[in-house]
């Protein structure tokens, strides 16, 4: 991560990632897989239909977010849930803080969640004394690892079965195997544990129904069930888009979501969850507490950018990109990487601070064409390049270039020479720097197609 004040560095990040050829090689399988198995399970299915469906309701809850969030809360404290609000990830941190000293919890399992790495849920956390131990298997490998996740949905995609197998004997002090089953049981050994001692569990979630007060929670561990029925406090944090009309709305997801994310027809588990456990039922939690975080979401809503908000963190926009497949999450240096998160990154963090980013696509469209919910993402990230343009956020010396080859390609005769001087200036355009834009474009050619062919 980059330091508060200062822009991202993503071409340092990249020119690192490139390097890595372990990474690359990760990100290649993991995504293609993904891509693959995406594609594989929408033949044959009016898949536009879905996409068409599901745009419609994420823009229904837009037009009308916060009457939502009011419906949702009261629902929600109906059901028996105690509902909270919060403006920023400040006040998110120290309204989960103060809960769990409430209960006096200190043993904290949680279930993946993206919202919580955007407020740095976890370090808050632990200043106050807590353990907080993420039971997600890739969280909790990034986790061991000191890293953030590289991935929304599989945080663990940059590392392979080698890599895990010398943190897992480093760090926990097991014998090496690169062996996924002998690995996963490992992990599973400590988990398990981890899970029964539990005073708290802290899960997201994708979708929070407005007529009913529930929350729907995809998994495919079940570490997510384990984390909001076996501890007897249980806190979802969400922030406020995961809104959803009806109850009644949920099918259309269910089909798309599993299907974007990871290719599966189903989600290996869907946990409905709404208020706290009733009488005669053996498993649930005895307090809810549902914390709902604005965090910069309420101006995303009045920019014309606004369709971001649509977005179901699916990862499909990642699986396809050709950037992120090929540098991995990490060199966004930022929560959200990928298509999405450039551009959420940005209106959460001011262009100022995140403009290096726009340099991460090559406006292919694939990520639009994939997208379940139809967010025109090139569309999204073009309108952000021309407001890096207009405050004048683009290097003189990028500027100043592309002027210049502007002039020369208007001409044939400057054109030709410019092609004659480049090949003899390259080296020194080249120089010392290994960001230099000249470094990252193929060396001119001896000779001119038209002259060999002449």
């Amino acid at each position: 991560m980059s330091s508060p004040g200062k822009s991202i560095p993503f071409r340092a990040n990249a020119a690192a990632a490139l390097k890595n050829d372990s990474l690359r090689q990760a990100m290649t399988t993991a995504t293609d897989k993904f891509k693959t198995k995406r594609t594989e399970s929408v033949v044959g299915l009016p898949i536009e239909e879905w996409r068409e469906q599901a745009s419609e309701i994420r823009l229904r809850v837009l037009d009308n977010l916060f009457h939502y969030v009011d419906v949702f809360s009261w629902s929600a404290k109906k059901a028996g849930a105690v509902v909270h609000r919060a403006e920023d990830a400040r006040a998110a941190r120290e309204t989960v803080a103060s809960i769990l000293e409430e209960h006096k919890a200190t043993r904290i399992a949680k279930a993946k969640s993206m919202v919580t790495e955007e407020i740095h849920l976890n370090a808050h956390l632990e200043e106050r004394g807590m353990e907080v131990v993420e039971t997600d298997l890739g969280e909790y490998i990034v986790q061991i690892a000191g890293e953030t996740p590289s991935h929304i949905l599989a945080p663990a995609i940059h590392r392979n079965r080698r890599e895990i197998g010398r943190l897992f004997a480093e760090k926990l002090g097991v014998d090496y195997s690169e062996d996924p089953e002998v690995l996963t049981k490992v992990a599973r050994g400590i988990l398990r544990e981890k899970f029964i001692d539990a005073e708290a569990g802290i899960t997201g979630a994708n979708f929070a129904f407005a007529d009913t007060g529930s929350l729907a929670i995809f998994t495919n561990e079940g570490n997510g069930r384990m984390v909001t029925t076996l501890p007897p406090l249980h806190i979802a944090v969400l922030t406020v888009e995961k809104m959803i009309p009806s109850l009644q709305d949920l099918p259309v997801f269910i089909r798309l979501l599993p299907r974007s994310a990871t290719g599966q027809l189903l989600s290996s588990y869907l946990s409905v969850v709404t208020g706290t456990r009733k009488p005669g039922e053996a498993t649930g939690a005895q307090h809810l507490h549902i914390v709902i975080v604005d965090n910069g979401r309420s101006e995303i809503l009045k920019d014309d950018c606004r369709e971001i908000l649509k977005c179901i963190r699916c990862s499909a926009c990642m699986n396809v990109c050709p950037v992120y497949r090929a540098v991995g999450g990490h060199a966004y240096g930022s929560t959200y990487p990928g298509p999405m998160g450039i551009i959420l990154t940005t209106m959460l963090e001011g262009i100022e601070r995140s403009h290096p980013l726009l340099e991460a696509t090559t406006l292919c469209g694939a990520c639009t064409e994939v997208c379940p919910v139809k967010v025109p993402l090139t569309s999204l990230l073009r309108r952000l390049r021309e407001r890096k343009v207009e405050r004048n956020l683009t290097p003189i010396s990028e500027k100043g270039a592309m002027a210049a080859f502007g002039v020369a390609a208007q001409s044939p005769s400057l054109f030709a020479a410019g092609q004659q001087i480049s090949r003899l200036l390259w080296p020194l355009l080249r120089g010392s720097d290994p960001l230099a834009p000249a470094n990252r474009l193929p060396q001119p050619v001896a000779q001119t197609f038209k002259r060999r062919i002449s």
